[in-house]
């Protein structure tokens, strides 16, 4: 079973950096794929950064468009845990955090391609870290 825990949330200052983490218990990062979203009341759910590792290869991360100047997704397969670091940090960052799991060894170019975000349908989430970006 699928199980992710996000921590690192909290409040912080406008311009100041974060790392979250989202540590998976029950499997390894081996062929899955980790992608983190936020969450604001009242919005869509937002795809931020997602990375995959296949056995054997390097790991694959995405960011989108949106975010990809700003965000760092990396991953510690020793300790089953992907990191999601954010800089320069602004109120509109203010949100839930999420992370979310799917067993898919996806090609480098289908995680460039951005298929984090195209309706995949992740097999476990956490319940969330909240960061609130606030002087």
């Amino acid at each position: 079973q699928v199980q992710l825990v996000e921590s690192g949330g909290g409040l912080v200052q406008p311009g100041k950096s974060l790392t979250l983490s989202c540590a998976a218990t029950g499997f390894t990062l081996d062929n899955y794929v980790i992608a983190w979203f936020r969450q604001v009341p009242g919005q869509e759910r937002e795809g931020l950064s997602c990375v995959s590792r296949r056995t054997g290869r390097s790991d694959y991360p995405y960011s989108e468009n949106t975010v990809k100047d700003r965000f760092t997704i990396s991953g510690d397969n020793a300790k089953s845990t992907v990191y999601l670091q954010i800089n320069n940090m602004t109120a509109e960052d203010t949100a839930v955090y999420l992370c979310a799991a799917q067993r898919a060894p996806y090609t480098e170019a289908a995680i460039r391609a951005g298929i984090c975000f195209k309706g995949l349908n992740y097999d476990g989430w956490g319940q969330g870290t909240q960061v609130t970006v606030s002087a």
